[in-house]
């Protein structure tokens, strides 16, 4: 297995991974949508996108990370927004690697931090952010507006 940074040749595999996540959270299908929405990102350089290979060169999984800043620490911030790994792929340590990809970015942008939620009846993402460094923030409310 191989993590690396996606390239413009990887859109057309990651558009039917990504539309698999969408559709895993309740969306509608939209590979065409998909694939326009993930050359926009990697054409305007608005985020980073991390791809896992199996042996046969197949994207199994992704992690997409949106640059923000904190204004306390002056610094930038990682917003790790999206993490999917196809089914047949799950519990074999994808995320982790993905996570570490995402963690090492961190790093070398010399970012204050990575941030990201998920929905509390999301257990397999609950149990695996704290064993991988992740602390649960109840201090804070998050809130949001929506205008869809």
């Amino acid at each position: 297995m191989k993590i690396r940074k996606i390239n413009i040749d990887d859109i057309r595999q990651l558009s039917k991974l990504f539309d698999n996540y969408r559709i895993f959270y309740g969306k509608e299908s939209d590979i065409q949508g998909s694939e326009k929405f993930l050359n926009e990102r990697l054409e305007n350089k608005e985020s980073e996108i991390f791809v896992a290979e199996n042996e046969k060169d197949e994207l199994i999984g992704f992690v997409q990370l949106y640059p923000i800043f904190s204004s306390t620490s002056m610094k930038r911030l990682w917003l790790l927004n999206d993490l999917f790994i196809e089914d047949i792929y799950r519990g074999k340590g994808v995320s982790v690697l993905l996570i570490e990809a995402a963690k090492k970015l961190c790093t070398e942008t010399k970012a204050c931090g990575l941030i990201l939620e998920t929905a509390k009846s999301n257990e397999i993402g609950n149990k695996l952010y704290p064993k991988m460094g992740f602390s649960l923030d109840i201090e804070h409310n998050y809130y949001s507006w929506d205008n869809i």
